[in-house]
């Protein structure tokens, strides 16, 4: 592909209902020449190609891809059609005029819509839709079903949808308290309501007892703490009647009878 590039030509292929994807090669100057001279990418053309059995082919420029930085022409789709054969095309809308609603009263024009769906012959679609919008007022807008169109072609789609309209302006106290509010601390209702909205999602943990039940472990009496240790078997306890003397011990006194004199 750069090699055919370098050349000075870009790679393309068309297709259609009743002829099989061929790949081609276009001149780059040819391609550039027509996308200049043309309102939207959405061409009908005539194509002759070299060494084909029919002598030209009627075809849609279906889909132009750009380099990203430089904006050069990459690829070309084309949409071989015939000319007794209804096609739907995405075309582009243009407004034109200056809209009253913005020339006295400081409104907007919005484009809901940029391109909208037309059916017909190859030779009856539009390259643009051109819509004058100077009587526009505040509030109104041109629907899909409003738009003229050429004899032949039919828009698609709901004739309800709004393509260009206009809004009204935003004043700056509308502003300020807009930016007012979203900046605005919660007021305490607000934040026990949340706190509120936020509890009742939220479950309690399996076997935790609520506060204030019947039943709460103190902080201190955990469950499986240790209890104290008992004391030993046969131990007495201190100050019981019976219990041996710290001095009392089962060991011989020095002076104890009947232990033999030094000679």
């Amino acid at each position: 592909m750069k090699k055919l590039r370098a050349t000075g030509r870009i790679p393309a292929i068309i297709y259609g209902r009743h002829t099989q994807p061929q790949n081609l090669e276009l001149k780059l100057k040819e391609v550039e020449d027509l996308l200049h001279s043309s309102a939207s990418e959405t061409i009908l053309v005539d194509l002759a190609v070299s060494g084909d059995t029919e002598a030209k082919r009627l075809a849609l420029l279906q889909e132009v891809q750009h380099h990203p930085l430089s904006g050069q022409v990459l690829h070309v789709d084309l949409h071989q059609v015939a000319e007794n054969e209804k096609v739907t095309v995405a075309i582009p809308v243009e407004a034109i005029g200056e809209a009253a609603g913005v020339k006295t009263g400081g409104g907007v024009l919005e484009h809901v819509l940029f391109k909208i769906r037309l059916r017909g012959l190859p030779k009856d679609l539009p390259e643009c839709i051109e819509v004058d919008v100077s009587k526009l007022e505040i509030g109104q807008a041109v629907h899909l079903g409003e738009i003229p169109l050429p004899a032949g072609v039919e828009a698609t789609g709901d004739k309800s949808i709004p393509v260009i309209s206009v809004a009204a302006p935003i004043t700056e106290a509308q502003e300020a308290a807009v930016l007012e509010g979203a900046s605005a601390p919660l007021t305490e209702a607000e934040m026990l309501k949340e706190r509120k909205e936020e509890g009742e999602g939220e479950a309690p943990a399996a076997g935790v007892a609520k506060p204030g039940e019947k039943g709460v472990a103190k902080p201190a009496d955990k469950a499986g703490a240790a209890a104290p240790a008992a004391p030993a078997a046969g131990a007495a306890k201190p100050g019981e009647k019976g219990a041996a003397k710290p001095a009392d011990k089962g060991a011989a006194k020095p002076a104890e009878k009947g232990a033999e004199k030094k000679k």
